[in-house]
């Protein structure tokens, strides 16, 4: 009897640590993920799709789910989608580009947050430092080194001396990257105007004013004039304005040329991060943030643009 009741019991200790290991092992639970994308262009959705092939791989297709939202380049909107992610209980957020971070740091401070298209995490007050974020927040950074674009402008447009910025005055990020910029054609010799919009609608008013005073564009990777590369091209490009910019999708899109990292890599590498958190218990206070060196950037160089502009490409850049 004594036998019986001890197996019994033995019974039920194992079928109890097998419940708790079925429910409770984030091996065994199908994983959700909420992404929130702050709007829909090109280098952001790379960056999505990097971070979805590569969790998918890691983890297998029935093992994790992706509510994928939009915010449509609004604040609001990333408030609204990372609040229902919380009370929907989601295991991780993937929020991509800085406002939509920011919205989800904003919205809890249990749930891990990997982000990526940030260039500066601790400028816009998303982590401690780069090395210790120091919170719940960690992720990958597109941060660019100016100083390679910088070159590259001296070569393909040598005599220009005037170099414009235009980015969304909205955006932490872009006012980051053009303070660097500004800096490092400054350094060279080169006056700089900075210009902002504050919506689409701004773009031509302020752009055609800009054509008027400058002799070239450097485009950091702001997120507003991403989505509307054709509207600044369509005005730059009559004008003789070549723009030298941070990303490779904002040059195929009617920019002249950059030295730019991969948005999908980027993006897989926040995917390798959310999968050390989420399978081995890494800590996002104590993972650093992932930024790639200078040797990982490809040169592209939209040949048609060129031709309209009526540029040669230096034998040296091809």
């Amino acid at each position: 009897m004594k036998n019986r009741k001890l197996t019994a019991l033995v019974l039920a200790v194992m079928l109890a640590l097998g419940c708790f290991t079925m429910s409770g092992c984030k091996k065994d639970d199908v994983i959700n993920i909420g992404i929130v994308q702050l709007i829909e262009h090109d280098a952001l959705d790379q960056a999505t799709q990097g971070f979805i092939d590569t969790l998918t791989e890691k983890l297998g297709e029935d093992k994790v789910k992706f509510d994928v939202q939009l915010a449509q380049g609004e604040q609001a909107n990333c408030t609204t989608i990372v609040n229902k992610f919380v009370t929907g209980g989601v295991d991780l957020i993937m929020a991509n580009a800085t406002n939509a971070v920011k919205a989800a740091q904003e919205a809890t401070s249990e749930i891990p947050i990997v982000g990526t298209s940030v260039t500066d995490y601790v400028a816009a007050g998303l982590v401690a430092s780069n090395e210790k974020p120091g919170a719940n927040v960690t992720g990958a950074s597109d941060m660019n080194p100016v100083g390679v674009q910088v070159e590259l402008l001296q070569t393909l447009v040598p005599d220009a001396k005037t170099i414009g910025i235009v980015y969304c005055s909205a955006e932490e990020n872009s006012k980051v990257q053009a303070e660097e910029a500004k800096a490092a054609f400054e350094a060279k010799g080169y006056a700089v105007n900075i210009y902002t919009v504050a919506d689409t609608n701004e773009i031509n008013t302020v752009v055609t004013k800009a054509c008027s005073e400058v002799d070239a564009f450097y485009e950091p990777t702001d997120n507003l004039i991403a989505a509307n590369v054709p509207a600044m091209s369509n005005i730059t490009t009559p004008a003789g304005k070549p723009v030298i910019t941070g990303e490779e999708s904002m040059c195929k899109s009617g920019f002249l040329a950059t030295y730019s990292i991969s948005y999908y890599d980027l993006g897989c590498k926040a995917a390798e991060m959310a999968y050390e958190i989420l399978v081995n218990d890494a800590d996002p206070a104590t993972m650093p943030i992932f930024q790639f060196d200078s040797s990982t950037l490809n040169l592209v160089i939209n040949e048609q643009n060129a031709k309209e502009l009526g540029i040669e490409i230096p034998d040296s850049l091809k």
